[in-house]
């Protein structure tokens, strides 16, 4: 079960890795920061990070979100400067990579004047290192020419282009000065982001300085599922790694498989174990709302555990420019029994909620496959990319959704969702004390 420590100014928090809360139509956000996201070559001798914001801010509270090695270590307590920026001290050492937020899921201090929680804003830089020589920052001509070349990838290879209805055009206008005078790599990235936030796109991001920079600003869906309940809600809990949790509600099997990211694949081995050794139970919970995807290959071998034939569970095409209809071959995603693993042969509830999306929304449409499984909780948030690189030439490299993914009727996945077989409807604050979700599961298998 994955676990994020997250330190604020005042206590240490560890809490489950949960999507950003919905905020209104405008809360603050950061406009610049000193040093920025994506910054190399810090001076170490830097004795403050400064935070601007883009309206007047609250002074009553503030979140600096971050913990272990890489939170920068402070030297004195946050001021504000003036409304709209906070001046941290703080002591940084040389060669050495620091990570934080202004604000986090766990805590939302940095407020508007107006009381609105600001938008989370992950800032990750490194310092130098004695004697290492700065980067060639791009020339304008250099910057000029990575504009052209993300403008040709979006008219391209975006397979969401016509879905999205930005006026791209308009974008580019106003980007353009911003992008072409771009004094460093991370500068451009930084405003190619801002550019591209307008898709609204999860699967749109950007490499630079080894780092990557998220482009989607849209509101997140609020997750139906709470961590903190676990521990009374499930018996004989186990968390052999921070990808899979295993336990038993009602004397029915517990199964939590919290990513399906790549460097996971040894990481679900308890999962493939604890469906063998509960290979014969009438029923299992296989409980994904925390999920936000990964490799769809992983997902197919938990998912071939569970049914009996090969099935169709999805179907994608790619974008091709040079074809009349933009698009190549539709073609059928389809799953099948794992013959290397155990088999499950009793009935399955799936646990899904808003925050599943990618790779995990194939896996909800794998399991569906299967006549013996119900997927319970709210409908997924529906999006799924297949995002490929294009480099820009400046040391700035773009990622972009490269199919349509749709369900097995030919409908486009990206902005629906999969719907549950079971819907269970509950409000934030249901959570607090019961998990509605796992009691409509319980009461599925319960019932037949």
């Amino acid at each position: 079960m994955p676990l994020i420590s997250r330190h604020t100014t005042t206590s240490l928090l560890v809490v489950f890795a949960l999507s950003a809360a919905v905020v209104s139509a405008t809360p603050p956000r950061v406009v610049r920061a000193t040093p920025d996201h994506t910054e190399i070559m810090v001076d170490p001798a830097t004795k403050e990070i400064r935070i601007e914001f883009d309206q007047d801010m609250s002074p009553g509270g503030h979140s600096i979100c971050g913990g272990g090695p890489a939170f920068p270590k402070l030297n004195g307590k946050p001021t504000w400067e003036n409304p709209r920026i906070m001046v941290i001290p703080v002591q940084l050492e040389a060669g050495h990579e620091y990570s934080f937020s202004i604000n986090c899921p766990a805590a939302q201090n940095f407020r508007s004047a107006a009381g609105e929680p600001a938008v989370v804003y992950p800032i990750t830089f490194r310092t130098a290192k004695p004697g290492e020589k700065p980067p060639v920052p791009p020339t304008p001509e250099e910057n000029k020419k990575a504009a052209e070349n993300l403008r040709k990838a979006i008219d391209e290879q975006y397979s969401y282009k016509e879905l999205r209805k930005v006026d791209w055009a308009r974008r580019f206008t106003e980007h353009q000065q911003k992008l072409e005078t771009a004094a460093s790599a991370s500068g451009f990235a930084r405003a190619a982001a801002d550019l591209l936030s307008a898709a609204n796109d999860p699967h749109i991001s950007i490499r630079v300085n080894g780092f990557t920079l998220g482009t989607y600003r849209g509101k997140s869906a609020q997750p139906n599922f709470n961590g903190r309940l676990l521990s009374t809600l499930i018996t004989d809990l186990q968390d052999p790694n921070e990808c899979v949790l295993t336990g038993t509600v009602s004397d029915i099997p517990y199964l939590l498989i919290s990513t399906w990211g790549p460097a996971d694949a040894a990481m679900l081995e308890p999962a493939f174990d604890f469906i063998r050794e509960h290979a014969d139970a009438p029923a299992m919970i296989v409980d994904v709302r925390v999920n936000g995807g990964g490799d769809e290959t992983l997902a197919q071998q938990v998912a071939g555990c569970f049914v009996d034939k090969p099935g169709v569970y999805s179907k994608n095409c790619y974008r091709d420019a040079k074809s009349p209809s933009g698009f190549g071959k539709t073609f059928d995603r389809t799953i099948s029994p794992n013959k290397d693993r155990a088999a499950f042969k009793g009935r399955v509830a799936v646990l899904m909620g808003p925050t599943n999306m990618s790779s995990n929304e194939s896996f909800l449409l794998m399991m569906r496959v299967s006549p013996r499984c119900k997927l319970i909780g709210e409908r997924s948030f529906g999006s799924s990319g297949n995002p490929k690189p294009h480099e820009l030439g400046n040391g700035v490299t773009v990622l972009l959704p490269s199919w349509k993914d749709m369900l097995p009727d030919g409908k486009v996945l990206e902005g629906k969702g999969v719907e549950p077989d079971i819907k269970v409807a509950a409000k934030p604050e249901d959570f607090a004390k019961s998990d509605p979700v796992l009691e409509a599961a319980v009461k599925e298998l319960r019932n037949k």
